[in-house]
């Protein structure tokens, strides 16, 4: 960050008062500019012993299969979050059965939280930033071609749960060192 969004004044790079965390905080108004970990919601979307995948259009990792997931936006709630990107991703109809994963990546400041759901009719298909959207059962998942370790390890959990017909909420830290 060079310049503050209030003003457009330069800012530098210091520790507020009362503060312990540098910060970008402008020099002509003072205001402070916070960063946070972006928010990612998606569903893992359901339909009898198959879950749906849909394979990326767009980079990061276009043409690799991933769930329906994306950014949180603005006054939405994480399970709103996530039934909108599947939507988007799928035009897919689902209802929410529980929060299911949740992953921290503090490397590069995002967390992931995906939730179970029933698809509520077979009417799915390729959205805006989707190529093809396609119903698997575990020994078709593609598992050389998905496009982050999160859906990997998102997969790899329902199966293994669902031998058990239990589905913990799982919560679980990505580190990569820099």
């Amino acid at each position: 960050m060079k310049f503050c969004s209030q003003c457009g004044k330069s800012v530098s790079h210091r520790i507020p008062d009362g503060d312990n965390r540098y910060r970008y905080i402008c020099d002509a108004c003072d205001t402070i500019h916070y960063q946070n970990p972006r928010i990612i919601a998606g569903c893992l979307p359901i339909h009898e012993n198959k879950v749906l995948l849909c394979k990326r259009s767009i980079d990061p990792r276009a043409r690799k299969w991933t769930l329906p997931a994306g950014f949180l936006e603005d006054s939405e709630t994480i399970a709103q979050g996530a039934l909108r990107e599947t939507s988007e991703e799928a035009n897919a109809n689902v209802e929410i059965i529980n929060l299911y994963t949740i992953f921290s990546l503090p490397h590069i400041s995002q967390v992931y939280m995906f939730f179970r759901a029933q698809l509520t009719d077979l009417d799915f298909s390729a959205g805006e930033e989707t190529l093809e959207t396609r119903l698997f059962e575990e020994e078709e998942i593609p598992w050389d071609e998905l496009a982050f370790p999160v859906i990997t390890q998102t997969l790899t959990h329902y199966f293994e749960d669902r031998k058990n017909d239990s589905f913990p909420v799982r919560s679980l830290e990505i580190i990569i060192e820099r």
